[in-house]
């Protein structure tokens, strides 16, 4: 049975993610804010407690927050949130389950970055920086695990257009970011979600501690 952990799975990119995952045969586990709340340290260790003895085959860290404020508007309370959801929860979920992928010589893990840790914009500093930092856990772990069969590599993902996405934008919003991306248009959570599926996949043999940008061609222009 093939088993993959996937956070952030109940909407926009995550959804299609578990969606793409579960029609490749593989069980998901993706558990709510009310199973694992990332932005609570204490909330993640008793996830892993539970599931201490889980052998998950993938993880894809895709949860993630993005705060957006001028340096000197941050609060710490944004500051410790964003690195608590982006980068610490991450770190302990992977710490609580490498060691089964090493023990099985197999794994597969997906860290879910940004564009904005490869160009940024203002407000994006806490983002950015959380960001950088999970693809920093990337090319680490990428060596630490190639050995044990495992591949780690990091997705940055560009403009989707997410259920949030449309919320938080007009269509003439939309229209107006839409020229800027050379292809002319976002992402679907589709086309994210089959890349996720590539690497976390067992048709992925040999790339590892990448960070690879799917935007359109967004960020080469």
């Amino acid at each position: 049975m093939k088993k993959a952990l996937i956070t952030g799975g109940s909407r926009g990119i995550g959804k299609s993610i578990v969606k793409k995952f579960e029609e490749n045969g593989y069980v998901v586990t993706a558990p709510n804010r009310n199973e694992m709340d990332l932005s609570d340290a204490s909330s993640v260790i008793e996830f892993i407690d539970r599931n201490k003895n889980e052998y998950f085959n993938v993880i894809v860290n895709n949860a993630g927050i993005n705060d957006i404020n001028l340096i000197e508007d941050v609060t710490d309370d944004e500051i410790r949130k964003i690195m608590q959801v982006n980068l610490i929860s991450p770190v302990l979920i992977l710490r609580a389950f490498v060691r089964k992928m090493k023990e099985n010589q197999y794994g597969r893990i997906v860290n879910i970055g940004s564009i904005w840790a490869s160009v940024s914009k203002e407000g994006r500093s806490i983002y950015s920086a959380s960001k950088n930092g999970i693809h920093g856990v990337t090319n680490t772990l990428a060596v630490e695990l190639a050995s044990y069969n495992v591949m780690v590599n990091t997705i940055c993902p560009g403009y989707t257009l997410t259920e949030l996405t449309k919320k938080n934008n007009s269509v003439e919003d939309i229209e107006e970011i839409a020229k800027k991306i050379p292809i002319g248009r976002m992402a679907k959570p589709e086309e994210i979600a089959e890349v996720v599926m590539f690497l976390g996949g067992e048709r992925n043999t040999y790339l590892t501690g990448q960070k690879i940008i799917v935007d359109g061609g967004f960020t080469i222009i």
